[in-house]
Order: structure tokens, then C-alpha cells, then sequence
């Protein structure tokens, strides 16, 4: 049996879909009673590292890996230990919070620092790229 091909079939692309990470600073908060109450500097003060509308776009492709280096020093340890299961998930293309947030691609997290939490949007970006050009080096 012949099989009838398009002529066109091998010129044509295959698309596949790579995931990036974007993170966004929406708040950092300040409770100074506690600081006063609870730190050993009273005026410790809001958080040195992050002001809000800081953003990171992470990638994982073969040739860059922004979530096993933690942007390479450039996010804080305690901040990245809160929200990275969220970041993992959209880096890998899964709902990062189905059904809690009005857009499974997207997740609205904190770090642990109960006297000056950050506040963060995490969101999965689905770019359609060329499996033949890819960077990632993975078939999808």
C-alpha cells in the first residue's frame, strides 16, 4: 500500500511548547510592632532585597537552568525556599494552582519572613518555539 504524502510535509516545522517562569514583586509589607516587639533590631525595616515591580524570568533549557542555580545569587534563599514548588511546577508546564486561582498558570505566594513578607505573582509562559531550532535540546 502507497501512502499518499503531502508534498509538502518535510518544509513544514514542528512546534513545541517550552515553558518559562515569570516571578513579580506585587508588595513588600513592614509590621513594625512586631520588629519592635520580636527582633533583636527593632528597625530592621521592610525587606533590602526586593521593591515591588522587581521581575525575574527564569528558564530550564540545556544550555541555561535559572532554578537549580536560584538565579545565580540573585533572589533571596528564604524567599526562594517559599515559592520555588510554584516555580518548579510552571517551569515543568503544570497547573501551578488549579482551581484556587482564577488562572491555573498563575499563583499569588509569600516568603516566611513574618515581620517583612514579600509578596509574589508567579506565573507559567508557554512560548511556542521550533523543535528543529530549540535551545532546550529535548524533544517535546
Amino acid at each position: 500500500m502507497k501512502l499518499n504524502r503531502d508534498a509538502n510535509f518535510q518544509s513544514k516545522s514542528i512546534m513545541a511548547i517550552e515553558h518559562k517562569c515569570k516571578i513579580t514583586v506585587l508588595e513588600c509589607k513592614c509590621f513594625k510592632d512586631y520588629q519592635e516587639k520580636y527582633l533583636a533590631d527593632p528597625a530592621s525595616g521592610p525587606c533590602p532585597c526586593f521593591k515591588p515591580g522587581d521581575e525575574f524570568l527564569l528558564e530550564r533549557t540545556a544550555s541555561k537552568d535559572d532554578f537549580w542555580h536560584m538565579l545565580d545569587g540573585k533572589f533571596c534563599s528564604e524567599a526562594w525556599d517559599a515559592i520555588s514548588r510554584y516555580v518548579y511546577a510552571a517551569l515543568q508546564g503544570g497547573s501551578i494552582m488549579k482551581g484556587w486561582t482564577n488562572d491555573e498558570k498563575m499563583m499569588i505566594a509569600c516568603c516566611s519572613d513574618g515581620t517583612r513578607p514579600v509578596i509574589f505573582k508567579i506565573e507559567r509562559i508557554d512560548v511556542e518555539v521550533d523543535e528543529a531550532t530549540s535551545p532546550s535540546g529535548t524533544s517535546k
